[in-house]
């Protein structure tokens, strides 16, 4: 699946496919007893550079689902294509997004740079 991911996805509207696909699982999930529920979007994965954006700008809707959300932006595509570098100079905007996406409601950051990432939450919480 990797090697065709990326093959033209295709949605017509990102963030409500994506919040009725998890809406779906998870009611499946809990009616089997699982109640312990953490949600990821996914970003890079089946999404072009848009769908990425959108879903990131719109990440705070996700909270509806009443479960903690996981991200894992870190040196992803739509960053260092965004900014024309490669993945190991996209630590800044790595940042930036792990920082908006707090914001927005992530309970948990999957990173590549610990330190950076404990600093931007530090700096986060201090808003907050």
């Amino acid at each position: 699946m990797p090697k065709t991911m990326q093959n033209r996805p295709i949605y017509v509207d990102i963030v409500g496919e994506v919040i009725y696909s998890f809406s779906n699982k998870i009611k499946k999930a809990r009616s089997s007893g699982i109640n312990d529920i953490l949600i990821d979007p996914g970003f890079g994965f089946a999404k072009n550079i848009n769908h990425n954006f959108n879903l990131l700008n719109n990440l705070s809707l996700l909270n509806s689902l009443k479960c903690p959300i996981v991200v894992g932006v870190s040196r992803k595509s739509m960053i260092y294509k965004t900014l024309g570098c490669n993945p190991k100079q996209a630590l800044n905007g790595t940042s930036v997004l792990n920082t908006l996406c707090l914001d927005r409601g992530a309970k948990i950051l999957r990173v590549h740079d610990v330190k950076e990432a404990k600093e931007c939450i530090s700096l986060w919480s201090m808003l907050h």
